[in-house]
């Protein structure tokens, strides 16, 4: 492909709204893909607030709830994490109004579809890794998730 119409394909990206283009000619192929500008969100500034003194009862009570809550957290952690293999949104049922997948309390085998998780306009199921009853769901439907990040305990 000579260069006088290599540089008239560049120009019709640069002028169109296609982000990429693909040529086939004979043996040549040619592939032009147009950059997009880094977007950059603008956060506003939060004052911090000055740390305050607690005086020592009080803080010996607030101290005495959290380590309650903490155990609870710990025996939600105990069993197999099902981890999320992608970025992506989190959905427990086919359809909006379709029932769960799966619930607290619910028997799953190995392969048996938990849960959807969509990611660039594909819906993705995901199966559960190891035969067992789910004993948590730690992520609220519709709610966007993370690679690795924990979605189910097995035990």
């Amino acid at each position: 492909m000579d260069l006088r119409k290599l540089k008239t394909l560049i120009d019709l990206v640069a002028e169109s709204d296609i982000s990429e283009l693909e040529v086939t000619e004979g043996e040549g192929k040619v592939r032009i893909v147009k950059s997009q500008p880094p977007q950059f969100q603008m956060m506003a500034a939060q004052p911090m607030m000055a740390p305050q003194a607690v005086p020592a009862a009080s803080a010996q009570a607030a101290a005495a709830p959290q380590a309650g809550a903490s155990a609870p957290a710990a025996a939600a952690e105990a069993g197999h994490k099902v981890a999320s293999p992608m970025v992506g949104t989190f959905y427990r049922a086919s359809s909006p109004g379709a029932p769960n997948f799966v619930e607290v309390g619910s028997s799953v085998k190995e392969g048996d579809t938990i849960c959807i998780i969509e990611a660039m306009k594909l819906l993705n199921e995901i199966e559960a890794d190891k035969t067992g009853v789910i004993k948590a769901v730690l992520v609220d439907n519709g709610q966007p998730v993370e690679f690795g990040q924990p979605l189910f305990i097995i035990e």
